[in-house]
């Protein structure tokens, strides 16, 4: 019992060390991902508090115990603050010394009694809890395409089961063998789940760091830079999907074809900074007034495209029309000034499985046409429904021929 220990305990501290310099090595090849940073941090702190329950090695040693666990616990909440980080929140650094704070004023306080079991089922708690936030918080990211986002979340999740089973084993286990009178902390870091734990969530983590800048640079290639909106290839591939989804639902779909007016006027006179703020506006207001179905692009220059889905013709004029009137109330400050941009609005409503989306930003050109030649500041609609044509197909079939029924007479 003792040889294996003493030699789990050692792998434990050079694969938690190495594992650290490996993710810390990633994170200085490619520092955008911050989160391998954090979990480069945890694994270094892990070892260290492996390192220092071999060091002193016995329970009664209130002081080694409490910085050992001050470490662990620390350890879990700085990767629990890297999935945060990696899903694009804030981190909470407050939360790092929560569980350590939480372990030591419990276990130390006066009446309550301070045995390797009680501080072992305080520990296995405070450990299994951040194993589920750090679970819970890839789950709250589960729309992005990572591969190696629900293996993180069943680790992550078994991990925290582990470390609460390890407190009644422990008590089994000093029921037959005296030396296994080992802390719950001790066992929950040695045992060889939990070392075996430590290599597949390092591989996962380092799995997920690397989707992850590969899905930033793909998705780079799809963003226009300016305004954060669709560039015109990606917007055309994701708008033809979205109109053929819609027409196998039998449902409408619109689209909104936008012109900024008096846009070169306004780069002329005021320069590109200030119509590049101007472009920014928009981008910020469209995002407001739709919704997250819709789909909306930039062409190029001032002209910019919107899809929405399930939008019949009163719908899609309402919602340029908000569109129109929102953009015009914000304004963008030149010298102090406020300067006030209006825009003109194409509208094109369509359910024909017939047509597609060249034809549908066809028929909203010329109604972007119409509106401008009618003094700008507009909303123009070219619509075309295709369940009046059905309704007029069905009239026509049953419609009897001229003369059917003088000769059925």
């Amino acid at each position: 019992m003792s040889f294996e220990v003493n030699t789990l305990f050692l792998l434990t501290i050079d694969v938690e060390a190495i594992l650290g310099l490996l993710l810390l090595l990633v994170w200085i090849q490619n520092s955008r991902v911050r989160a391998v940073a954090w979990w480069a941090s945890a694994y270094l702190m892990r070892s260290l508090s492996v390192m220092l329950y071999g060091l002193y090695g016995s329970v009664p040693d209130l002081i080694s115990i409490d910085l050992a666990n001050v470490l662990l616990f620390s350890s879990f909440g700085v990767t629990w603050n890297g999935a945060r980080v990696f899903n694009g929140r804030d981190a909470l650094p407050g939360s790092l010394m929560a569980g350590a704070a939480l372990w030591l004023v419990v276990s130390h306080w006066p009446g309550i009694d301070g045995g390797s079991e009680f501080r072992g089922q305080i520990s296995s708690m405070i450990i299994a809890t951040y194993a589920w936030a750090t679970a819970y918080e890839f789950w709250r990211g589960r729309n992005e395409p990572l591969v190696s986002r629900w293996p993180a979340i069943s680790l992550f999740f078994t991990h925290g089961a582990l470390f609460l089973l390890r407190t009644p084993l422990t008590a089994l286990l000093r029921g037959k063998d005296a030396e296994a009178v080992l802390s719950s902390a001790w066992l929950s870091v040695l045992s060889l789940e939990a070392f075996l734990m430590t290599i597949a969530t390092a591989f996962i983590l380092l799995a997920m760091s690397k989707e992850r800048t590969e899905l930033r640079h793909k998705t780079a290639a799809m963003i226009d830079p300016l305004t954060g909106l669709l560039n015109r290839r990606a917007f055309v591939q994701d708008g033809e999907t979205l109109l053929q989804q819609q027409i196998a639902r039998d449902r409408p779909i619109g689209v909104l074809l936008v012109d900024l007016d008096n846009f070169k006027s306004i780069n002329d006179r005021f320069g590109h900074p200030v119509g590049d703020k101007v472009l920014q506006i928009f981008a910020k207001t469209v995002r407001g007034c739709l919704r997250q179905t819709d789909l909306v692009g930039r062409l190029g220059g001032e002209e910019f495209i919107v899809v929405l889905a399930d939008a019949g013709h009163d719908n899609a004029f309402l919602v340029a029309d908000r569109l129109r009137n929102a953009f015009a109330a914000n304004a963008a400050v030149v010298d102090g000034q406020a300067l006030y941009s209006t825009m003109s609005v194409g509208v094109s409503v369509i359910l024909d499985p017939r047509q597609n989306l060249s034809d549908l930003m066809t028929l909203a050109d010329q109604a972007l046409y119409l509106a401008k030649a009618r003094g700008r500041n507009r909303v123009e609609v070219a619509a075309i429904e295709a369940a009046e044509r059905k309704e007029e197909a069905s009239a026509e079939q049953l419609t009897p021929p001229q003369g059917a029924s003088e000769r059925a007479a």
